[in-house]
């Protein structure tokens, strides 16, 4: 195993004087070896591992391997154990080291939440929250990363990535598929050129059989980013030790990282309450008093602080090389993706003053085209007003079809005057009331077709001035949202106002009143062969019941054009007009009180992708600042 004399030479590998471990490094190594673990940790914060792979370390191990072991004795805390799967959820372990006499810190983190905490006790318990919230109760996993950073003056500086151990056979509770579930997730990790593999290997089971090891050589065939752990030497066969020293001695096997063994708490440490610190100093008196482990103690391949010391080795040269690569990846990507936003269709602006702006100018133009719609111009695929017309029409068409049918039941009525509707009055005299009745009844009938009209016109209004909604807030859903609720609410108001007033019409029209000089005009006409000519002073000539079906005629003409005009004008006042300004009005107040991020808030694909592209150009801009005093 190559070694590295600058390290090598700071390690307290005293055999006669066992020493709890009080940290591997002097202050002159740590202050050369935490700004690049802390360079690492700080571009996996902002999300930069999701571009690409940064160098790190993954534990991973079959069940009951001892990897919690080797954890706790790594970062002097206990952490959860048992039998089956303990680690549920991918745990990011950052280890820092901290001045003596300073308290012991720790804090845990997982999908946004944060809990710092003093008292190494609570670690497990924190942990097992955390993968019950993630994982849920009972035995299932999940790929959410658990980060728990502990700060303390007896830690090396490192980060490892532990990982659920490897399970073969689901029990009671566990999906079929939970060993392949597990070896995915392991995969996702191990798989990658800048991960250490820290393999996990008991001594008292084959190691060419461990499933940890055959998942490693898959992804890492000839052993360059793997290191194995032997732990659990104490429960080797009799007979069996020159086997593992082979092992260890790398000629079984041939790892390029090579092996490290080690001796953590049993159980049996553990129920006697063995401190962690006094742990490593019996696994430091294990190893030299062994007959055969002995001498590892002085190649450096035995104890816990070797390998804390050999980890943290690992992981910084792995970093110092991986730095230009991974700068260069940042550049090609950066590169790629800039050139690709250009071509991208341009969202809000990021800066809150020119979002703001671009904010007002969106409610602008969709003010600007509804003003538009209003005033005649074709925005929309259908011309509104060749639809307002065509409906028009279709009620000046009812008007007109109902002045055959009026003639006929006025002439009627005068036909059988006499015999069903004189009253008191003498014979030749006529009661006013009855043709006013006739004229009333049959003009009453024509308000429901009115109000017919109006619906009609109010759902193509609503549904144009909601597709100029859908065509200027197409991106932004809570405006679109905003505009469509605004603009139903505003058409219902006008509709009952509007029908409101065609009623209100309509009972007038049963006043059954002119002054049209048309009506005179018609009159004069009709009786201008029996050589009367009147004014509209002097009607004397026209008092005659036979002449009332032409003089009845001749004011519902009146009646009809009166209706054909009102009720048109008053839908297109209210229902067009009236309603855009009150709908412009209320867009722009949106700017006093909105929220423009949230208003601006795209949902589109094209949108998310374009928000997706420039959050990773911020990402990747962020990273390469931070690696610009490394490379």
């Amino acid at each position: 195993m190559m070694k590295s004399d600058k390290y090598s030479q700071d390690i307290a590998d005293d055999d006669q004087n066992s020493k709890p471990m009080e940290g591997v490094f002097h202050s002159h190594l740590e202050e050369k070896v935490r700004p690049y673990i802390d360079l690492i940790d700080s571009l996996r914060l902002i999300g930069i591992d999701e571009d690409l792979a940064l160098p790190t370390i993954a534990v991973i191990g079959d069940q009951s391997s001892g990897k919690s072991s080797v954890l706790e004795a790594l970062s002097g805390v206990a952490l959860p154990r048992g039998s089956g799967i303990v680690t549920r959820c991918p745990l990011a372990l950052k280890l820092r080291k901290i001045k003596c006499g300073v308290q012991w810190q720790a804090t845990i983190s997982y999908k946004g939440q944060f809990t710092e905490f003093n008292d190494p006790s609570l670690v497990e318990g924190y942990v097992e929250k955390a993968q019950n919230e993630l994982a849920g109760e009972g035995v299932g996993i999940c790929d959410e990363l658990i980060t728990l950073e502990i700060m303390a003056p007896d830690v090396c500086d490192l980060t490892l990535i532990d990982l659920p151990g490897i399970a073969r056979v689901p029990v009671k509770g566990q999906p079929e598929d939970i060993g392949h579930q597990i070896k995915n997730l392991i995969g996702k990790y191990i798989e990658k050129d800048q991960t250490i593999n820290l393999v996990v290997v008991p001594c008292n089971v084959d190691i060419a059989t461990t499933e940890a090891l055959k998942m490693t050589q898959e992804v890492d065939p000839e052993g360059k980013r793997t290191l194995a752990i032997l732990t659990k030497p104490d429960l080797i066969d009799k007979g069996t030790e020159k086997n593992i020293l082979d092992i260890v001695r790398n000629q079984v096997i041939p790892l390029s990282k090579g092996y490290i063994i080690v001796k953590c708490r049993s159980q049996k440490q553990i129920d006697d309450k063995i401190s962690l610190t006094e742990a490593t100093r019996v696994e430091r008196e294990f190893f030299r008093r062994h007959d055969f482990f002995s001498c590892l103690l002085r190649e450096e391949k035995a104890t816990i602080q070797c390998l804390s010391t050999k980890l943290t080795q690992d992981l910084v040269d792995h970093i110092k090389k991986s730095l230009p690569l991974i700068s260069e990846e940042i550049k090609k990507q950066l590169l790629s993706l800039s050139k690709e936003l250009s071509q991208c269709e341009p969202g809000p602006p990021l800066d809150p003053q020119q979002r703001k702006i671009f904010f007002i100018n969106t409610l602008t133009k969709f003010n600007d085209k509804i003003n538009r719609l209003t005033s005649g111009d074709v925005v929309n695929d259908d011309n509104l007003f060749v639809i307002l017309r065509s409906e028009f029409k279709k009620w000046k068409n009812i008007l007109d079809d109902t002045k055959g049918p009026f003639h006929e039941k006025v002439q009627e009525v005068v036909a059988e005057y006499d015999l069903k509707h004189r009253g008191r009055e003498l014979p030749g005299f006529s009661d006013y009331k009855v043709f006013e009745m006739v004229v009333q009844k049959l003009v009453i009938q024509l308000k429901e077709p009115a109000i017919e009209t109006l619906r009609a016109i109010r759902g193509t209004i609503q549904e144009q001035f909601s597709d100029v909604s859908k065509t200027c807030f197409l991106k932004y859903p809570y405006l679109q949202s905003v505009a469509m609720n605004k603009i139903k609410n505003i058409q219902s108001k006008q509709e009952a106002k509007v029908e409101e007033r065609i009623r209100e019409q309509f009972e007038m029209e049963q006043l059954v009143y002119t002054q049209d000089g048309i009506y005179f005009k018609t009159l004069n006409n009709i009786f201008s062969a029996d050589g009367q000519k009147v004014s509209e002073d002097n009607f004397a000539g026209f008092d005659c019941r036979s002449k009332y079906p032409e003089m009845l005629r001749a004011y519902y003409k009146i009646v009809v054009q009166r209706l054909a005009d009102q009720v048109p004008m008053l839908i297109r006042y209210f229902m067009l007009k009236e309603s855009a300004q009150l709908l412009c009005s209320e867009m722009l107040g949106l700017m006093d009180g909105a929220n423009v991020a949230d208003a601006l808030r795209e949902e589109s694909d094209i949108s998310r992708h374009r928000i997706e592209m420039q959050t990773r150009v911020d990402r990747l801009t962020l990273a390469q600042d931070k690696l610009s005093n490394f490379v």
